[in-house]
Order: structure tokens, then C-alpha cells, then sequence
């Protein structure tokens, strides 16, 4: 059921490519699209994970929801990803940009192997996909790019020089490409969320760090990825429409605090 009919929010005969979208923030954006009224096709590098994952949320939704197969840090990979996309939905008016990692190491730490593949994942599937998805877009005057970042493109620790320089370099990509795109009728920002519970940072933050996060936002706690997902609807419909070479942080006042 679409509960945005009738609203600056319908996506009705939009159609949307959402990556890292199995699980956390990802699964949640593609749902409120699919909600929406989108189509939706959601990729992953785990292929019996994103069918099952596309099954139940096209069950949940009514919507349409695709699963695709895709290591988006390969770059053939990640075209293809594009041509499928493409193929399987008949086009590709919304991307989010969504999968990405990080590895903690310190400069004089940092292993090249490491460096080299978060740059692929986080910043170069980024311009891979949007070179493919770009002219579509154009030609039909009308299209949303939105590229999950982070707040440590912003501020930092001592041991995520390969993350946060990977999430910086998304808000240079966003400019540039806001300006180029924008008079063809196509938006392009960023989502910068704080601390959200997922699994990379479960997964990498001990609990005591987990805490210290939490205390940093204006609300003592960590997001749920549900919370994020309203802020990507908002960039990728019509209610978002004059919004773009932005990045909307979403992280619970956490980078409001000074010390």
C-alpha cells in the first residue's frame, strides 16, 4: 500500500537502485521507497541473502522489489550492476549509494590492500554507478543520486584515516556533480549519519566505545536505521526537489557537541 499517495513523497512509476541493500540502513531506505510507491531493486554480494530479502520486502510493501547480485568495489561488476538494474526495472530515476566499510588503521598503520579496497567500495562504485545511471537520467530530465557518507567525513579518530577520507571524498563528489546534473533536472546529496545500529559498527567498536558514541549525541543513544530512512525519501522525491549539492546529517546531534 502506498501511504505517501497524494503527497510531494509518491514515488509511483519511480524506480529506484538502492546498493548494501540486504540489511541496516540500506534495507531501510528501499523500504520506504518501496512504500512509497517505487520500484526497487536492491543488490548485495550474498545472493540467497538479497532474494530473501527482496521476498520479504515485496511481501511487506506490495511493491515491486528486485535482487541483484553485485561486488560494486569490482568495477566491471558494478557497470553491470547498472545494465541489470536497467534491464530488470525498464530504468533508474533514484540511486543510493549505500554499501561500504571500514577498516580502522591508523596512518602509519594503514595496509595498501586495505586503503585500495575501501577506496573501490566507498568512493569509486560511487562514480562508477553514476556514470552508468547518468545519462538515462538526463535523457529523461529527471533523476535523485544520494550517497550515504558519514559524520566522520566531518570529524574524525586517530585510526579512520581510509574511512574518513573515503566519506569526504563523497561530498566533493556530490558538488561536482550537482552542478553538472542539476540543469538536466537531477538532485545530488549526501546522508551523513552519526552513530546507527548496524553491523559495521557493532561489529568494530567495542562497548565502551559504543557508550561513548551514544553519549555524544544530543539524545544518549544510537539511531535505529528506520530513522534514517524518512531523510532519504525526502532527497529522492519531489518534496526534496531544491535540495541538492547538500549533505543531510542525520546523527542524533552529534556533531552539535564541542567537546
Amino acid at each position: 500500500m502506498n501511504h505517501y499517495l497524494n503527497t510531494p513523497f509518491n514515488l509511483t512509476n519511480r524506480s529506484a537502485l538502492v546498493t548494501g541493500g540486504s540489511r541496516g540502513l540500506g534495507l531501510e531506505m528501499a523500504r520506504i521507497l518501496a512504500q512509497a510507491g517505487a520500484d526497487v531493486a536492491i543488490c548485495s554480494r550474498n545472493r540467497s541473502e538479497i532474494e530473501a530479502t527482496a521476498t520479504k520486502l515485496a511481501a511487506e510493501t506490495g511493491a515491486r522489489v528486485e535482487a541483484l547480485v553485485a561486488d560494486v568495489a569490482k568495477r566491471p561488476e558494478a557497470e553491470q550492476l547498472a545494465k541489470d538494474a536497467i534491464a530488470r526495472l525498464g530504468k533508474v530515476d533514484i540511486f543510493i549509494s549505500n554499501a561500504g566499510w571500514n577498516v580502522p588503521q591508523a596512518v602509519d598503520k594503514i595496509i595498501d590492500k586495505d586503503w585500495d579496497s575501501l577506496m573501490e567500495l566507498n568512493v569509486t562504485s560511487s562514480m562508477v554507478l553514476s556514470r552508468a545511471l547518468a545519462p538515462g537520467m538526463m535523457q529523461r530530465r529527471w533523476g535523485r543520486m544520494i550517497y550515504i557518507s558519514s559524520i566522520m567525513a566531518l570529524a574524525s579518530t586517530p585510526d579512520r584515516v581510509a574511512y574518513s577520507t573515503t566519506k569526504a571524498a563523497l561530498h566533493g563528489m556530490v558538488k561536482a556533480n550537482a552542478l553538472h546534473l542539476g540543469p538536466h533536472g537531477i538532485t545530488v546529496n549526501c546522508i551523513a549519519p552519526g552513530p546507527f545500529a548496524t553491523e559495521m559498527p557493532m561489529s568494530i567498536l567495542s562497548k565502551e566505545q559504543q557508550d561513548k558514541l551514544a553519549g555524544r549525541t544530543c539524545l544518549n543513544r544510537w539511531g535505529q536505521p528506520v530513522e534514517l530512512a524518512p531523510g532519504a525519501l525526502l532527497l529522492a522525491s519531489d518534496a526534496g526537489r531544491y535540495i541538492t549539492g547538500s549533505v543531510l546529517l542525520i546523527d542524533g546531534g552529534a556533531m552539535a557537541r564541542m567537546w
